[in-house]
């Protein structure tokens, strides 16, 4: 792909030209990638729920949630689709870094990890994030709220992953990696996206009114589509788990992760225009992702429906 100076503005016909693996005429759950989202605290119990929901709903085949002991019985109620680890916790209620050793074969067959949604940052959360980056060398990573904040030092773990990560920071958090203020970020977001990128050697996604899409080797997508109503608790999570679901299909991160702002874009609109430019919950968009998914790719088909060729949608 050739890179500009410009972002590419994402739009139906951009995706078009960038294709999602199909899925085979009678190929089962394995062949659609399994995901495991790991995250969540005493406080945070439905962030995993989000986001690995979203997955599902973005065609990932099976489905990991792995989250402190005691939240787990509702969120394996909360998600009977998945399979639910209840993982050690601190005092506090938050992820101790002994939880690792509890994922480490989870990790070593899933197809992607959501690492994040939901996780409050303190000293042994910092830890089991920076243990759990290590045990994903071999693995497609997605990198989200709480994880992101808890790279500061450690952000060269990421250059382990060779090239297979997606980060997904807001203004804030990106700031607080860089020691900036976030306004900095904010006033120059295109650019704060590359400079990440090309630090972090991995797929960066810089939400905010615009989203901007950054690879390692400079290429830019914006999304301009979505509202003012995704910026509401939990859209995040969706985001996360939408990417990540598009990842363990098998599509890579620059491609997943445009493919996901998008349809997580265009999930929002088709909320606003039933209920209204407010108000509109996280957990409804989540419906409508499958929806969206389809229009855009020109209908649910497989790759012996449609001859063989990824790329023959209109």
């Amino acid at each position: 792909m050739k890179t500009s100076t410009r972002p590419t503005v994402i739009t139906p016909n951009v995706l078009r030209r960038m294709p999602l693996p199909l899925p085979e005429e009678g190929g089962d759950k394995e062949e659609r990638g399994r995901v495991l989202v790991v995250g969540g605290s005493r406080e945070t119990p439905g962030a995993v729920v989000l986001a690995g929901t979203a997955a599902l709903r973005a065609g990932a085949g099976k489905l990991q949630l792995a989250t402190v002991a005691t939240n787990a019985p509702l969120v394996a109620a909360s998600v009977p689709e998945s399979r639910v680890f209840a993982l050690p916790e601190t005092k506090t209620g938050k992820l101790a870094k002994a939880a690792c050793a509890r994922l480490e074969e989870q990790i070593g067959e899933a197809q992607t990890v959501c690492i994040g949604p939901g996780m409050i940052e303190d000293e042994s959360v910092v830890r089991f994030v920076v243990e759990a980056l290590r045990l994903c060398e071999c693995v497609p990573v997605l990198l989200d709220a709480g994880a992101i904040a808890c790279l500061g030092g450690s952000v060269k773990l990421l250059h382990t992953l060779g090239g297979r990560a997606v980060v997904t920071p807001n203004a804030e958090e990106l700031a607080d990696i860089y020691g900036e203020e976030k306004e900095k970020i904010k006033r120059a977001p295109l650019e704060s996206a590359r400079r990440a990128a090309r630090d972090f050697r991995a797929v960066v996604v810089l939400k905010g009114r615009e989203t901007f899409v950054a690879s390692p080797a400079g290429e830019v997508y914006v999304n301009r589509a979505g509202g003012v109503g995704l910026a509401t608790s939990g859209a995040g999570d969706v985001l996360a788990g939408v990417i990540a679901g598009l990842f363990a299909r098998g599509a890579e991160p620059l491609r997943a992760a445009a493919w996901g702002v998008y349809v997580h874009a265009l999930a929002g609109e088709r909320l606003t225009k039933r209920l209204g430019p407010l108000g509109f919950l996280a957990r409804e968009l989540l419906a409508e992702i499958p929806p969206v998914l389809s229009e855009l790719s020109g209908g649910h088909r497989s790759r012996t429906a449609a001859g063989g060729h990824a790329g023959e949608s209109d």
